[in-house]
């Protein structure tokens, strides 16, 4: 999802609640804070020698200790007037992707991408997911577009010509 595509859902649904699913049935705790945002521009250089660039916002979410068993979630609006607050500080690229770092004492802090949302009653609920790592080079490697993680790490092993 891009940033801006975010922060219309958050215009369109100010009066709700929002909660973050970061597995099946596990939400981020009610006594999360929006910690930190990052625009992020990213250089890279994959398998095939290929280099690229992009930009993205990071949102880190973090639970407090001090409030742990609150129940009331942040509001589409409040956080939507945390993001344009850091908007008028350091510009956020509208197209770049949006992700969340989060993580705490069963998940491993990771940056997760939006997968999608929905709308329950009163909440909005931003499905998280985690960014599964790719080959860029597929066709440099000799690696069709699908295929079984085996074969793909077959396909790369040392003095392969490619990863």
């Amino acid at each position: 999802m891009k940033t801006s595509e975010f922060l219309q859902t958050l215009q369109a649904n100010q009066e709700k609640s929002l909660l973050f699913q970061y597995m099946p049935n596990q939400l981020v705790g009610a006594n999360y804070h929006i910690t930190e945002v990052k625009n992020i521009m990213v250089e890279s250089v994959d398998c095939g020698a290929r280099s690229d660039s992009w930009n993205e916002t990071v949102i880190q979410l973090w639970e407090s200790p001090s409030e742990i068993g609150k129940t009331e979630y942040m509001t589409a609006y409040k956080a939507l007037a945390i993001l344009k607050k850091v908007d008028r500080m350091r510009a956020m690229d509208q197209e770049a992707e949006v992700k969340f770092e989060y993580g705490n004492a069963l998940f491993h802090t990771a940056q997760l991408f939006v997968n999608d949302f929905e709308i329950k009653g009163s909440n909005l609920i931003v499905n998280l997911a985690v960014t599964k790592t790719d080959c860029k080079a597929k066709e440099d490697c000799g690696i069709p577009e699908t295929v079984s993680s085996e074969s793909a790490s077959a396909a790369c092993l040392p003095g392969s010509g490619c990863c």
